[in-house]
């Protein structure tokens, strides 16, 4: 079965918004995300079982971005906003470049974690949070 990018957000977008409101990921919700996201799902799932998912909130604007961690040992991390962007070479290489994909293992683990609840939460100030993305 294929999908045009637009279908397959859609139905993403769909599942998401399921798991939210069941405060839990079933097995058919992941079923249905690894088939849209492929390998890249079960990546996220490793990612958010290690724990490698922070929520950063910047105060008192309550702004904020997700940090993931990535599989390499040198245990780097991604500055990740799920539905629009992520740090990670993939996806400038394989998604924004390329075209090859709708998006990367971290967003996936973001909004996986922020779907479930299960991230860390960090607060900064806003000049803080500033900062990080001044880095970008």
């Amino acid at each position: 079965m294929s999908f045009t990018a637009g279908v397959a957000l859609a139905v993403a977008d769909s599942v998401w918004e399921q798991i939210k409101a069941a405060g839990h990921a079933s097995d058919e919700h992941l079923s249905i995300l690894e088939h849209l996201f492929g390998k890249n799902m079960l990546r996220a799932c490793k990612i958010l079982d290690e724990g490698g998912v922070r929520r950063v909130t910047g105060a008192p604007s309550g702004r904020s971005l997700f940090l993931v961690m990535g599989e390499s040992k040198r245990k780097e991390e991604y500055i990740c906003f799920p539905e629009h962007l992520c740090t990670c070479y993939s996806f400038f290489y394989d998604i924004v470049g390329r075209g090859e994909q709708l998006c990367c293992k971290h967003q996936l683990a973001a909004r996986l974690a922020e779907a479930v609840g299960q991230h860390q939460e960090m607060e900064v100030t806003d000049e803080e949070l500033a900062h990080m993305l001044a880095k970008l």
